[in-house]
């Protein structure tokens, strides 16, 4: 058993805090009465005095292997219809497969855990023409395992051949998770989910056969909707505006998270929250590009469920959730009613967990997965502040967790990865993009 002792608060949920010790069995959080059945030889603590406990951020919209293409000439506020092309030619100038995609992968699941980030859900764009495309999910999906970290390893497309891309996906539930119920592996630390990249790059057909990939195995489906480029490509191609489209693509429902959002009419609100899709807002994405923001009041208010994601970083160009937490608290009255702290910090955490399908992240109620982070707030940045858990986001911008536990396990110990060392990882990276840069002359 894993006792997180002496922490000023902990945060259960949004709604709920303790001030008792957070007990952990066999990666599970529970009680205190079963924590009392455990023999006390077998008991390990975790210092957690002057800290504030909360659960592991969960991350519900990044593109990984963008850690790799970061403050590209080109790509900083500009329209997205000169962002893409930039983008592509970068991937294309050093080249993307497995080993490219395992050391990005390994930079950004190491960045998001060392920001509090215990789960992160990877929507997969780039597939090159006759790439190794389970080898690349192998290389990510591997990348996160041996860090400790939960994914969601979304097989994405943009403007892929769709019978191709769908049999991609087959390939990729075959290699990755064939004995997986509902996308998910046994022990809970990898999920599979299929998404095209919106109505401006795929087609129907694309968007039927990944749907239909998905019911055969199971899936959730993301995809995003409403940014800039995705309105005016929807309009221009179709006369129609892409929550409409979507619609008619059966592409409305539970099963169904739409990331981004940043121009919906009062009406398409209605209609998601009445078709059960979830959302996830990206404001490190969205504001600094000029893409919009989200009106993440009016649709809480219309009952969807919110989650938060960093988006990738050829846009954001970090993997920071809970700064981007504070950037959406700080940001929500300019397009609606300010949204407190702990309900910033609840889409952060349950509101993306639920967007995934999983229940049990999120949270630290009894019977939740044990992933969770300690936020030390004794030091100067936090004093004078009068209510920890707000000043989570409101003080100290920047802040890391000193500690973070996922199943369990502790794989950030006094801000440092456990079995890791991250300047060894940024290292790999970064040779290994000089190298191929020198090879092709990018």
């Amino acid at each position: 058993m894993l006792l997180i002792r002496d922490a000023v608060t902990a945060l259960l949920d949004s709604a709920h805090e303790t001030r008792d010790d957070i007990a952990i069995v066999d990666g599970v959080v529970v009680s205190a009465a079963v924590a009392a059945t455990q023999e006390e030889d077998e008991v390990e603590s975790l210092d957690a005095s002057g800290c504030v406990v909360t659960p592991g951020l969960v991350n519900a919209h990044h593109h990984l292997l963008q850690s790799a293409f970061r403050t590209l000439p080109g790509t900083r506020g500009v329209p997205m219809q000169q962002w893409l092309p930039t983008m592509a030619a970068a991937y294309a100038s050093v080249g993307i497969d497995p080993e490219l995609g395992r050391a990005a992968a390994l930079v950004g699941v190491s960045e998001g855990l060392l920001c509090g980030v215990t789960t992160v859900a990877d929507h997969h764009l780039t597939w090159p023409e006759g790439c190794d495309d389970v080898g690349l999910a192998l290389a990510t999906a591997s990348a996160a395992a041996e860090l400790g970290g939960r994914l969601v390893f979304v097989r994405g497309s943009a403007r892929d051949d769709p019978e191709q891309a769908a049999l991609s996906a087959e390939r990729i539930v075959a290699a990755l998770a064939p004995d997986a119920v509902g996308g998910i592996t046994a022990d809970g630390m990898l999920q599979l989910a299929v998404g095209p990249a919106g109505v401006h790059s795929d087609s129907e057909e694309t968007f039927r056969l990944l749907g239909e990939v998905a019911r055969r195995h199971g899936l959730r489906r993301r995809t995003q909707a409403n940014e800039q480029v995705d309105v005016a490509i929807a309009l221009e191609k179709y006369g129609r505006r892409p929550i409409e489209l979507l619609d008619e693509w059966g592409w409305l429902a539970p099963d169904v998270t739409l990331a981004h959002l940043c121009a919906v009419t009062s009406e398409e609100i209605d209609r998601l929250a009445s078709a059960g899709v979830s959302a996830t807002h990206a404001p490190g994405c969205d504001l600094p590009m000029g893409w919009g923001i989200a009106p993440v009041a009016a649709l809480l208010a219309a009952g969807i469920d919110v989650g938060l994601g960093t988006s990738g970083g050829g846009s954001n160009d970090a993997s920071h959730l809970l700064a981007d937490a504070r950037l959406a608290m700080q940001v929500a009255p300019l397009v609606g009613p300010a949204v407190p702290a702990r309900e910033i910090l609840g889409l952060a955490t349950e509101g993306s967990a639920r967007g995934l399908g999983r229940p049990e992240l999120g949270h630290l109620r009894h019977g939740a997965a044990a992933d969770l982070c300690v936020w030390d707030v004794s030091g100067v940045a936090d004093a004078g502040v009068s209510d920890d858990v707000a000043g989570l986001l409101w003080a100290n911008p920047g802040r890391r967790p000193k500690h973070v536990v996922v199943a369990g396990r502790v794989v950030v110990r006094d801000y440092e990865l456990v079995e890791h060392d991250q300047a060894e990882l940024a290292r790999e990276l970064s040779t290994l993009l000089a190298r191929r840069r020198d090879v092709t002359g990018g």
